[in-house]
């Protein structure tokens, strides 16, 4: 008997999900990054502000997550954050919230599925590339 296949002609199939490792890996860097660049600014109103790296690692990961689909450290890592159905690209909006929730340290809650509830709120899922 002939097996049936439902594929649509041309459809990749999913990206694999990027490791919990690589996107601790990916966070870490871009922390470190953020931090780093805060001392050797120096001393000056901004620096000496306690959330000085948190600012500026909010501000960083929605620019280059907005511009090239991943953060410094997930680019680096090999990490692309996409639409959790389509896989296609996320808008500023949902980057904005994303990250936001990231600051709060939102990704630590998981869901019974394992997904970050992070990406669960935003709609959005990290994949391998």
């Amino acid at each position: 008997m002939a097996e049936i296949n439902f594929k649509v002609p041309g459809e990749r199939p999913p990206a694999p999900e990027a490791s919990n490792g690589r996107r601790f890996l990916a966070i870490l860097i871009d922390w470190l990054m953020c931090r780093s660049i805060i001392v050797l600014l120096g001393n000056n109103s901004f620096t000496e502000n306690q959330f000085s790296t948190l600012i500026l690692f909010y501000f960083e990961v929605v620019f280059f997550t907005y511009i090239l689909q991943a953060s410094a450290g997930q680019r680096i890592m090999g990490i692309k954050v996409v639409d959790m159905f389509d896989e296609s690209r996320v808008g500023l909006n949902r980057i904005l919230l994303r990250t936001f929730l990231i600051c709060l340290v939102i990704p630590a809650i998981w869901t019974k599925n394992l997904v970050p509830l992070h990406n669960l709120f935003t709609r959005t899922k990290t994949i391998a590339v």
